[in-house]
């Protein structure tokens, strides 16, 4: 597994970079190809490689989805190698995710039948998977379950829920005067902006877990020159589809404070939730199969960070995600993988797998 490991990792894959992505695909088929056999497809969607591997004839029960771009940009081995040390393997993308790649291709291997299985590996999960979207939900639909082979959790807990992300541009208009000479002649964006921030800061529920969070902000031209135009930036994340529709509706109905000035807002739900609901029967067999293997018990988690697993939930089908690599520091300097963990989520991915593609 880690011979394997070192050929994704080694092979440098930012997302931004459609020729690096292209490279890495064709390092990802290659170790696909020996651990099962099969050549997968190759979709070039925008320029963005993924990879589908399909199994039996029959309808796909159990989509195994992973993504094998990364964060990290070109260069980033120079300084930060892929190495192992004392059984912590480090290099960038290790733990999100390509040790979770590895680890679905050595489940699937170690099956003789894999009819009503398909691998879905993509190539723009990091930057929220534009062209992969509609690919991953169409594989997604009908089926009995999505196994989501992005990281664990702390401490190796599966992700059982994960916040639903909405993005959203708040821009305000004003008028231009001169903010010495005539600073009441003018309508100043930036006091507007004020306004409108604190009243969106305001439509986050902690006792729910929403969070609204006003990040980047701009306004104006000139230091001496009130404002004519201003924007800023809203990441919100929800656990439940009702919050999320509670929040983009409350943003919509936002209107301007100052008189003389205009105000729209732009953009929506980018990920459904992934809620409770879609994993709690995969979870339970989860459990079940993990004793049966003599694991250790596993544990779960709720996570504010997105993964393509929002989508196949968001499309109906049942979904368990964090079922990758058993590590830390994903898009960080201490990025990590434990390597006695990948046979054993091997394994019990293997043994989910089983189970589900059962007709």
């Amino acid at each position: 597994m880690l011979a394997d490991l070192r050929e994704l990792v080694t092979c440098e894959s930012p997302s931004d970079d459609r020729a690096a992505v292209a490279r890495s695909a064709e390092v990802v088929a290659r170790v696909g190809r020996r651990r099962l056999g099969a050549e997968p497809e190759r979709i070039v969607l925008d320029g963005r490689t993924h990879l589908r591997w399909r199994f039996g004839d029959g309808p796909a029960r159990v989509l195994l989805l992973g993504h094998h771009d990364t964060v990290w940009p070109i260069g980033t081995l120079s300084h930060t190698p892929y190495e192992v040390t004392g059984g912590t393997v480090r290099g960038p993308g290790c733990f999100d995710m390509k040790a979770g790649v590895v680890q679905a291709f050595h489940a699937l291997a170690a099956l003789p039948d894999r009819s009503g299985v398909t691998v879905l590996i993509t190539g723009d999960e990091e930057l929220g998977s534009p062209t992969s979207r509609e690919l991953i939900e169409k594989e997604a639909v009908g089926g009995a379950a999505a196994l989501v082979l992005e990281a664990s959790a702390d401490g190796g807990a599966l992700k059982t829920e994960r916040k639903g992300v909405s993005l959203y541009r708040v821009r305000v208009s004003g008028r231009a005067s001169h903010a010495g000479l005539e600073p009441e002649a003018g309508v100043n964006s930036t006091v507007e902006l004020a306004h409108q921030v604190l009243a969106v800061r305001a439509l986050g529920d902690p006792a729910l877990g929403t969070t609204v969070v006003p990040t980047r902000m701009t306004a104006g031209t000139t230091t001496n020159t009130v404002p004519a135009a201003g924007e800023f930036a809203v990441d919100v994340r929800c656990r439940t589809t009702a919050e999320q529709l509670r929040v983009d509706a409350a943003l919509s109905r936002l209107t301007p404070v100052l008189p003389g000035a205009g105000l729209t807002v732009e953009g929506g739900p980018n990920r459904p939730p992934l809620e409770a609901t879609a994993s709690e029967a995969l979870y339970a067999l989860a459990e079940k199969v993990a004793a049966q293997l003599g694991l250790p018990p596993l544990t779960r988690a709720a996570v504010g960070g997105a993964s393509d697993g929002n989508f196949t939930a968001g499309a109906g089908t049942p979904t368990l995600d964090g079922l990758g690599a058993v590590g830390g520091g994903a898009h960080a300097a201490g990025e990590h993988v434990v390597a006695a963990e990948m046979p054993r989520r091997a394994a019990l991915v293997s043994a989910l797998v089983r189970e589900v593609a059962r007709p």
